[in-house]
């Protein structure tokens, strides 16, 4: 019965820490409010509610573009006091939702201008890629600060785009970001001046969302993204992101999709275990950033959410494109690193992809992850399905149109069968955790011959932690949520250190004898838990078995065979201290 309380309390407090845990989708800053009135409502009636807002809380709602006319979409000025009041007054009767109007910033880490060799380009093989297409015929949507004509983007087509700021028809930027963002995707190419971009045939559509700061609305964002899918955007690029969950950001997502456009989103500079929004929406391609070694930006975010990686820059290697001084507003040649510099990389080769003939977004997805370079070691998820490589996805793009079942074939090829803003599936390897655990078992009814005990829960999870432990939850990525918890939880306790720091080799301490000896010496006097550490030594002895088989790598050893053998002996001494534990006593049920 103390069991059964004690297990209750358990599932009780966790899920009391998980009902208040507050999340990115709660965390965004807002100043203002969205109220997306039904659209099938009178206009005799919007009008009067319109005017009721304006009475009781003395501000005016407008509409937030001329582009959400048919949507109801209006905004007005307030804060967490004015939405709630919002939520519970007669008005929610009338509208769809009520919301925060978060605000978004650019993600990019700004530097002095610099020119310098592009290694980025280098870095996707985009020479390859350039050989059979360059793009002609795409459309890229632009969502950023706006887009001016540098000297290095005159001989780019440009086709009409809207600034959604200050709602008007001319889209230049006074940042400097959405210029740079522009030039990675499309920058002139072979004109002898500047540098290059990796679709230079195709079209940029400048849409302005985000102020000369660097921050804007998501209602604003939701109707950039509406325009490009209504004016004939192949590709979308957003280099921006923030906290807080939007239902307007998410419809505008969903209809955009539904018309086949690609969507690509920076997943954030935040170094956190989850993509940023609007990163993180299932049809959106989330895009975490790499230096130029091809390692994770220090600032880049990763796990949950992560769909690939693309070069973002660093302070060893920065993005460099000619772009505006925001200053002076003169044309200038800037570094700057951020996955707002790594997402352009992706929408630039969605181009030459769609470009190649793959036309759904889907299917385009599908090229981009399954022509990625896979990166073997990344229990973290910094790199998604693999490194962006642009002359592999150009190369299985001409090869015939990617169908539903090659996806899905490939998916399960890979082990990415598990939903992919969730759990990894390629982390965990499950045949030798199986081995481990089968194994543990085997020694266990081995020395039940020789000393014959009853099974017992203690010593059932000794064998288990000991062996592989709860080794599914390793592959689990929860938005928000700190993954270590889950790797912990689903380590055995030679495997401790591995999944804690990332590597793949064993801690000569704590992959030996000198654990399980430990436990057997503190509770050899207890009748019950006794059989634990007994369990723990044989179930250790199977993890090592399996390691020194098939993976025989430990810290500080210099060479495989030294390994193999360290790993050897102490498989005897685990064995042995557990046959010592257990001479001369048979075990009670437990």
């Amino acid at each position: 019965m103390k069991k059964l309380l004690f297990l209750i309390l358990c599932i009780v407090g966790l899920w009391v820490a998980l009902a208040n845990f507050k999340g990115l989708a709660t965390q965004g800053k807002y100043d203002s409010v969205i109220v997306n009135f039904r659209e099938n409502l009178p206009t005799a009636v919007l009008s009067e509610e319109i005017n009721a807002i304006a009475t009781s809380y003395k501000t005016t709602a407008s509409l937030n573009s001329i582009y959400a006319i048919d949507q109801h979409i209006y905004t007005l000025s307030g804060d967490e006091k004015t939405l709630n009041q919002l939520k519970k007054s007669p008005l929610k009767q009338y509208v769809e939702y009520i919301e925060p109007n978060y605000i978004y910033q650019a993600l990019e880490t700004p530097n002095d201008p610099e020119y310098s060799k592009q290694w980025n380009l280098q870095n996707i093989h985009v020479e390859r890629a350039w050989e059979e297409t360059k793009g002609e015929g795409i459309t890229v949507a632009v969502i950023d600060t706006g887009v001016s004509r540098v000297p290095d983007l005159r001989q780019t087509e440009f086709v009409q785009g809207y600034d959604f700021v200050n709602d008007r028809n001319d889209a230049s930027d006074d940042n400097g970001h959405g210029t740079h963002v522009a030039g990675t995707i499309a920058q002139s190419t072979n004109n002898n001046y500047g540098v290059a971009g990796i679709a230079y045939q195709a079209k940029i559509m400048p849409l302005k969302v985000l102020a000369a700061q660097g921050g804007g609305t998501v209602s604003d964002i939701a109707d950039a993204i509406r325009f490009a899918a209504d004016n004939g955007a192949d590709i979308i690029n957003m280099s921006l992101g923030g906290g807080g969950e939007s239902q307007v950001m998410k419809d505008a997502i969903d209809y955009a999709y539904a018309k086949g456009v690609v969507i690509i989103a920076a997943a954030g500079n935040s170094n956190q275990n989850a993509a940023s929004y609007p990163a993180r929406y299932p049809k959106v391609i989330s895009v975490s950033a790499l230096d130029a070694a091809g390692k994770k930006a220090p600032y880049s975010n990763y796990g949950a959410g992560v769909d690939i990686s693309a070069p973002g820059g660093s302070d060893s290697g920065k993005i460099i494109q000619e772009t505006i001084d925001p200053n002076t507003g003169e044309a200038v040649f800037s570094g700057l690193q951020g996955t707002s510099m790594a997402a352009p990389h992706v929408a630039g080769v969605a181009a030459l992809v769609k470009a190649a003939g793959i036309k759904q977004p889907e299917e385009i997805f599908a090229v981009l992850t399954q022509s990625s370079r896979k990166v073997q070691e990344d229990p973290f998820n910094h790199y998604g399905a693999g490194q962006l490589d642009a002359g592999e996805a150009v190369k299985l793009a001409l090869k015939g149109k990617i169908t539903f079942r090659d996806f899905f074939r490939w998916l399960r090829d890979s082990g990415y069968l598990n939903p992919r803003f969730w759990v990894d599936g390629g982390v965990v390897a499950i045949l030798p955790k199986l081995l481990m655990v089968l194994g543990s078992y085997l020694l266990a009814f081995l020395l039940r011959n020789y000393f014959p005990f009853a099974w017992g829960m203690p010593f059932n999870w000794g064998l288990v932690l000991g062996s592989s432990g709860l080794f599914f939850l390793q592959g689990i990525y929860l938005f928000d949520l700190p993954q270590w918890p889950f790797r912990v939880m689903g380590s055995s306790l030679p495997e401790l250190a591995n999944s804690i720091q990332g590597t793949a080799l064993l801690n000569p301490f704590l992959g030996s004898v000198l654990l399980p000896f430990g436990l057997i010496a503190i509770l050899l006097g207890h009748r019950s838990w006794k059989w634990f550490a007994v369990g723990t030594a044989l179930g250790v002895a199977s993890c090592l078995t399996v390691h020194a088989a098939i993976a025989p790598a430990v810290w500080g050893m210099p060479s495989v065979d030294i390994s193999r053998a360290f790993l050897g002996v102490n498989v005897l001494l685990c064995i042995g201290l557990a046959c010592l534990a257990s001479k001369g006593e048979r075990v009670r049920k437990v």
